[in-house]
């Protein structure tokens, strides 16, 4: 028996919570199901600053009519994450200007057809003729325990909003992304060496332009992942290297993708050797790479990569 119902009307403000609390963890489920950083505690407070452009503290407080305490902790969570910038006020140093970052106007973007779902999600479910807010809540409850508020959120988004991955050829407006997809990977999972600095702020110089080439994985207009195919010494053998994908879109295989269309191209342009170097720790990575025909060979003792402790070659050509 759900002692909560039991209780009738003068339990209605924990309903309400129970409810809320309810509602708050199911949609985080959604937005970690997707691999979108983002807490929906922060929901109001992220879309005043969305539509303010330009805003301060106080005048989020005032919107929102929540405590104080409640406010700078969400706005501090939100600089944390990357997704706003404060700035000084140019009339009252005490005071700081909020606005969206680069990161929170990508995020924009990339989350608004979720809302869309969601916003969607709960009018159907709330939809609902009653006598009173605790019928109304009753019966809200028996659509939760038919089917999860996640489950129908996601089927909505699903069904909305199919998703359509291209992978495309180099350009030069695409450089910035070749070069900050790769900083990031190799900041997040080992370190930046002389020799990546090089190649990537100048993937022309030493891929483009000695007859390599560079691909890019573009979901709904969006540049999310990049990979390169290296010319080396040997007569027609590439590296497949600087393969990265934005950490948004991670776990949705378009590395998969990615390496796919090289192993193709090689076979296309009858490419003599396909070699790639990567590390033992990248245990995933490496499982994926047998599974797409590439073996281990000898490391010699001159690798370019410091980081690397194994070299693989492509057998399928």
């Amino acid at each position: 028996m759900d002692a909560l119902k039991g209780i009738g009307e003068i339990g209605i403000g924990s309903r309400l919570k129970r409810l809320s609390e309810y509602m708050m963890k199911e949609t985080q489920v959604v937005y970690d199901t997707l691999n979108i950083d983002f807490d929906p505690y922060l929901f109001p407070t992220f879309k005043i600053i969305i539509h303010k452009k330009e805003v301060t503290n106080t005048e989020i407080n005032k919107s929102l009519k929540t405590s104080q305490p409640a406010t700078t902790q969400a706005i501090n969570k939100l600089e944390k994450k990357g997704l706003i910038v404060l700035t000084p006020h140019p009339k009252d140093k005490r005071k700081k200007i909020i606005s969206l970052s680069d990161k929170g106007e990508a995020l924009i973007d990339h989350i608004k057809p979720l809302w869309k779902s969601i916003e969607h999600t709960i009018k159907e479910y709330t939809t609902i003729t009653s006598d009173s807010l605790i019928e109304h809540i009753n019966t809200l409850e028996k659509k939760f325990d038919k089917e999860s508020f996640s489950n129908s959120i996601m089927n909505h988004y699903k069904m909305n909003n199919k998703t359509q991955l291209e992978i495309i050829d180099f350009k030069k407006s695409y450089s910035p992304y070749f070069y900050d997809l790769n900083i990031e990977w190799l900041k997040t999972f080992f370190y930046v060496e002389p020799y990546d600095e090089e190649v990537l702020s100048k993937p022309e110089k030493y891929i483009v332009d000695k007859g390599g080439h560079i691909f890019f994985a573009k979901m709904n207009d969006e540049i999310v992942g990049t990979v390169a195919l290296m010319p080396l010494n040997d007569n027609n053998t590439f590296e497949l290297t600087k393969m990265a994908v934005s950490p948004t879109y991670r776990g949705h295989k378009i590395g998969q993708q990615l390496m796919k269309k090289c192993i193709d191209f090689a076979k296309e342009n009858q490419f003599n050797k396909l070699l790639l170097y990567s590390n033992s720790i990248l245990e995933n990575a490496i499982y994926i790479y047998k599974k797409y025909g590439f073996v281990e060979i000898p490391l010699e003792k001159d690798s370019p990569y410091k980081r690397s402790d194994i070299k693989m070659e492509y057998k399928g050509l």
